[in-house]
């Protein structure tokens, strides 16, 4: 797709960073020019919890290509961070085997994010319907259980509607995964972060963001999947000390 270019911009960026540059960028503007669309998009391809009703299994990849339509800088980030940092890994590694680590990355954030779910979505769900009640904790556990064990359907409809409140989308775990690849290929190369005019080495900066992802992620003060991100630099890792174990981190053959 897309790789008959000639000359410009465009056709400086290796095939697959520029292919899935532009899928990102022409989902999220039919997100935002087509709000309905876009609903509908979130809802069938956005990852969803494993046990709620609208999770398909191949959401575990189609969440990748979505991103929030009122959200430009999080597409613009993602893209921007895919392009500086993709680009130089795919002329190293060669483009098979940049396909096959950015969607493991980006699946093993899925992975994750569904393991961190399937752990919190019962204490989050109480805990809110506790705090709208005025009960504590463990009396609204009681009523839960209580009312989940007699099969109680307004309260099962309502967990039914919260289990699939709970999406994820965005090409972030696949993107921490390459920011984690670079630092393992360049790990001197100084990086610097916006506004801060001091220069990181690469290896110090992912050990920082991946430090700040956990406590972000504990913390679980805001929308976003911190879980995944880590998911996707964890799943990396792997893949990097395989490859570096076998002496082709830096291209070669990746089996």
């Amino acid at each position: 797709m897309f790789g008959n270019n000639r000359g410009g911009f465009l056709a400086s960026i290796p095939p697959v960073t520029k292919n899935l540059i532009i899928i990102n960028l022409i989902v999220w503007l039919s997100e935002a020019l087509f709000p309905r669309f876009s609903d509908t998009l979130i809802r069938v391809l956005g990852l969803h919890l494993i046990s709620a009703s609208n999770f398909n299994p191949v959401q575990i990849v189609t969440y990748m290509f979505l991103h929030s339509p009122s959200s430009p800088l999080h597409v613009l980030f993602n893209m921007f961070t895919l392009w500086m940092f993709g680009s130089t890994l795919e002329r190293i590694w060669g483009s098979k085997r940049f396909f096959a680590f950015y969607f493991i990355c980006g699946i093993g954030a899925a992975i994750v994010q569904e393991i961190v779910w399937g752990l919190s979505w019962s204490h989050e769900y109480v805990s809110g319907i506790a705090r709208l009640n005025g009960l504590t904790y463990d009396n609204m556990k009681a009523v839960v259980d209580s009312a989940v064990a007699s099969g109680d359907a307004d309260f099962l409809s309502a967990i039914a509607s919260f289990k699939n409140q709970m999406v994820t989308i965005g090409a972030s775990g696949a993107v921490y995964g390459l920011l984690l690849g670079y630092a393992f290929v360049f790990p001197d190369q100084p990086l610097y972060l916006f506004f801060i005019p001091v220069p990181i080495k690469a290896k110090y900066m992912m050990i920082g963001y991946g430090v700040l992802e956990f406590f972000l992620g504990v913390g679980g003060n805001d929308m976003i999947a911190h879980f995944a991100h880590l998911g996707g630099m964890l799943f990396g890792l792997a893949i990097l000390l395989y490859w570096k174990n076998k002496g082709t981190l830096r291209g070669g053959r990746f089996y």
